[in-house]
C-alpha cells in the first residue's frame, strides 16, 4: 500500500492551522451557546454544510437549535444566538442575516477567516480560523494544495466538533443521551 500524498499534506496543513485557533475564542462562543434561549446556525455553500452538521450535534445535546433557511425555522428574538460560519465574513445574504439578528437584539457569533469584515465587526464573539477565501489576495496561506476555502471548511467542522466535546462534558451528557435524540425515522 502507498499512503496518499495529498491526504497527508491536507492533514499536515490542518494540524498546523489548528495551532492558530484560540481556545479563549471557543470558550466565548460556548458561553453564548449555554446562555442562549435558542441557537440559530447559518452558513452558505460548503461552510454551510459544516455549520449544518454543527446544528445537528447541538440538537443531539438537547439544545433548541435551528438551521436558518429551513421552513420550520422561527423568527429570531432577544436572548437568542445566531452563529454564522463564513470564511470571507462578507457573503451578502449572511451579512443581512447578521444585521437582522442584531436588530432583534439577538447575540451573534461567527467563525471566520476575516474578523474585520462585516460579520466579524458585528459579532459579540468570534472564532478566527486561518485560511484563504475566494477573492482573497495571494498570501502565504494561498500555498495550500487545496482550492480556496477548503481548509477553512474542514477546520471549521473540527472546531465545531471540538466545541461539542466540551459542551457534552459541561452538560454532563453521555453518548446514550445523544443517541436518544438521534434521528430514528431514517
Amino acid at each position: 500500500m502507498t499512503p496518499s500524498k495529498n491526504l497527508r499534506a491536507i492533514l499536515t496543513e490542518l494540524t498546523e492551522d489548528a495551532q492558530q485557533v484560540d481556545q479563549a475564542q471557543l470558550e466565548q462562543v460556548k458561553s453564548l451557546i449555554l446562555n442562549a434561549d435558542r441557537v440559530f446556525i447559518a452558513g452558505a455553500g460548503r461552510s454551510g454544510f459544516a455549520a449544518r452538521a454543527f446544528s445537528n450535534r447541538l440538537m443531539h445535546l438537547g439544545f433548541t437549535v435551528y438551521f436558518v433557511g429551513e421552513p420550520t425555522t422561527p423568527s429570531i428574538r432577544e436572548n437568542d444566538l445566531i452563529i454564522i460560519g463564513s470564511g470571507s465574513g462578507r457573503t451578502e445574504g449572511l451579512v443581512n442575516m447578521a444585521k437582522k439578528a442584531k436588530s432583534e437584539k439577538a447575540q451573534l457569533a461567527t467563525i471566520t477567516i476575516h474578523p474585520t469584515n462585516p460579520i466579524g465587526t458585528m459579532a459579540d464573539a468570534l472564532i478566527q480560523i486561518p485560511g484563504i477565501s475566494t477573492g482573497d489576495k495571494a498570501t502565504e496561506k494561498a500555498r495550500s494544495i487545496q482550492p480556496n476555502g477548503s481548509s477553512f471548511e474542514q477546520l471549521s467542522w473540527l472546531v465545531y466538533d471540538a466545541m461539542i466535546v466540551d459542551l457534552k462534558k459541561t452538560l454532563k451528557q453521555e453518548q446514550t443521551d445523544m443517541d436518544y435524540r438521534h434521528a430514528n425515522l431514517e
